[in-house]
């Protein structure tokens, strides 16, 4: 198990490298800090498979991640972000953890839930935990904003998201690796055998494990894809449970393999800086093989 980096570890690696590399010129600090936080990414995919079912086709999710609020990221920014969600018309909202940096020393709380409201998405609006959604006694806290905000809310379990026709995938949601209690087992208790199996885990890394359960699709966050990435180098920290697959698109297993896609997120922590890994939003379209 990778060890866990300790705050001032964590501060002073990753700001003295920071500073050594961009630090000498006022111009690449002020990008990092200014600049590249605020320019979104829009990623398109496709998720493919047989199992999805024809009246899945077409069927549009907007992933987004790691907003931390509270720290270099506030109320009004969110807003902005809901707007250009919504500019997608999504189907299928998923959040995968870490909405506020310190959830008990938030100040602007109660503006959280009436945006998250105006999210739309006329199947559902789906998230999970993720380490600071646990963090400074947020457990509550987090699971009240986002079922306020008309989130379903899941913890070790699954549902069957469902058209018209009765034809369904399989939704599953772990708690978060690092201070919640994830239980893949309990999670699986009630997915069909075979049905299209989709797994949302804050902790990329879980997915070594989710690939032994037949699950096709995994979405996570967490890693931020770096945040801080240098020429040559490499991203200056990754997080513990985010190191074996940090930011992209990934296969894992040779037979019937598991597909990982891990979402920079959003916001930043510990350090208000982002270079060469901008924030992200992801959106994917659901295809049946059957449609070929």
């Amino acid at each position: 198990m990778p060890k866990k980096m300790k705050r001032r570890t964590f501060l002073k690696s990753t700001f003295g490298t920071f500073l050594t590399v961009l630090g000498l010129g006022s111009g690449g600090y002020f990008y990092a800090n200014r600049i590249e936080p605020s320019l979104l990414e829009i990623n398109k995919l496709e998720i493919k498979h047989s199992l999805i079912p024809t009246s899945f086709n077409g069927v549009k999710i907007v992933q987004f991640s790691d907003t931390h609020l509270g720290f270099h990221y506030n109320a009004n920014q969110l807003m902005k972000l809901v707007e250009k969600i919504n500019q997608l018309e999504p189907d299928l909202i998923f959040f995968t953890g870490d909405l506020l940096d310190e959830p008990n020393k938030y100040d602007e709380i109660n503006k959280v839930a009436p945006i998250l409201q105006q999210l739309k998405a006329n199947i559902g609006k789906y998230c999970i935990y993720g380490n600071h959604d646990h963090g400074g006694y947020g457990s509550e806290i987090y699971r009240n904003l986002m079922e306020l905000s008309n989130f379903t809310v899941l913890l070790n379990e699954s549902l069957l998201i469902k058209q018209k026709d009765g034809s369904f995938i399989s939704l599953i949601g772990i708690d978060d690796r690092m201070l919640g209690k994830p239980n893949l087992d309990q999670a699986m208790k009630l997915v069909p055998e075979e049905s299209f199996k989709l797994l949302l885990s804050h902790a990329p890394d879980v997915a070594d494990e989710a690939a032994t359960y037949r699950i096709h699709w995994q979405l996570s966050g967490h890693s931020h894809g770096g945040q801080v990435k240098i020429p040559f180098v490499g991203a200056l920290v990754i997080p513990p449970f985010a190191q074996n697959y940090p930011e992209g698109l990934y296969s894992i297993g040779e037979n019937n393999p598991l597909l990982l896609y891990v979402n920079r997120g959003i916001g930043t922590t510990r350090l208000p800086f982002r270079f060469m890994a901008k924030p992200e939003l992801t959106v994917f379209t659901l295809i049946s093989a059957e449609s070929d």
